[in-house]
């Protein structure tokens, strides 16, 4: 695969260590992937590595049948280098608050879910937990239920098929109304009603509603599972509450902003309004630690540092 624009495998392994979305990292970068191939559900195991703008996947576990082609359009919507990139830069150009954030995090583009299914499932897992509990019950989940892929180094547990997940029963740490939930969208997810490539050519609203009809999705993880399960690059995430606090803070927008002034904002990052999001939330994090600790903090600083 070929990078458009500008991309950083490092900076996308820092990423999936800092965030439960995948695995990787070390003095060479690398990305190892474990997930259920799109079409047939059956578990894949992928190792991504770079040489220029050139990235590598490697199929390490046996695809079980699934295509490389399928393999391939796959990891490039989780790494987005399904999206021309070189006009990222351009954002940063007009704007001096994205410009030193991509100074900061050269190279980062989204590491998405491995698919708007699992976007899904961990949206309705996290529901009034913490991230990093969230990401134990996870993790759980995949070793009960999914296959385990073997990179020769180490093993990692594939989120289980939609099938296996309309099967859960009780589960440490799930509620029985989560459980239900994600029983139904094992079903919605089998009977094909979150498929990516459909999901990013709808309308974004139309797009909005549909993910919101699933049991457990409501305006904030429907958002979630377009963005960050389907890959879209140019979403203005209106129920990010993180997101908005950092764009308070680094733009002097007061307070509490409205919904208005915020989106005045963001029609700047135009058309990667999803990418530039995810510097600014980073950018948070770094600050506050917040997701780690699970803590929230009030005190943000009024503007970009680059040494911190």
């Amino acid at each position: 695969m070929r990078a458009r624009g500008p991309f950083s495998l490092g900076a996308a392994a820092r990423f999936s260590e800092e965030f439960p979305a995948g695995q990787g990292g070390g003095d060479e970068p690398r990305l190892d992937l474990a997930f259920p191939a799109d079409r047939g559900g059956s578990a894949v195991g992928v190792r991504v590595t770079q040489d220029g703008a050139d990235v590598i996947a490697r199929v390490v576990a046996d695809p079980g049948g699934v295509s490389p082609a399928d393999v391939r359009g796959q990891v490039e919507r989780i790494l987005a280098l399904d999206v021309d990139g070189t006009g990222f830069l351009a954002v940063g150009e007009h704007d001096p608050v994205v410009g030193e954030l991509q100074r900061r995090r050269p190279g980062l583009r989204p590491v998405q879910f491995h698919s708007p299914y699992e976007a899904a499932a961990w949206a309705i897992i996290g529901q009034r937990i913490r991230m990093t509990q969230a990401a134990v019950i996870r993790t759980r989940i995949a070793e009960r239920l999914g296959e385990t892929m073997d990179f020769g180094d180490r093993t990692l547990p594939a989120f289980p098929a939609p099938g296996r997940l309309a099967e859960l029963g009780e589960f440490p740490g799930l509620t029985g109304r989560k459980i239900d939930q994600l029983r139904a969208l094992g079903r919605a997810a089998d009977e094909g009603l979150l498929d990516a490539a459909e999901l990013r050519a709808l309308p974004v609203e139309e797009a909005l509603t549909h993910l919101r009809a699933l049991p457990g999705v409501g305006p904030f993880s429907a958002e979630l599972v377009l963005l960050r399960g389907a890959g879209h690059p140019d979403v203005f995430p209106a129920h990010e509450k993180r997101l908005h606090r950092a764009m308070a803070a680094l733009y002097d927008l007061g307070e509490d902003p409205s919904l208005d002034a915020l989106r005045a904002v963001a029609d700047g990052w135009r058309p990667y309004r999803t990418w530039t999001a995810l510097l600014l939330r980073v950018w948070l994090e770094d600050q506050t630690h917040e997701i780690a600790t699970g803590r929230r903090v009030m005190d943000l600083p009024d503007r970009v540092d680059p040494d911190r």
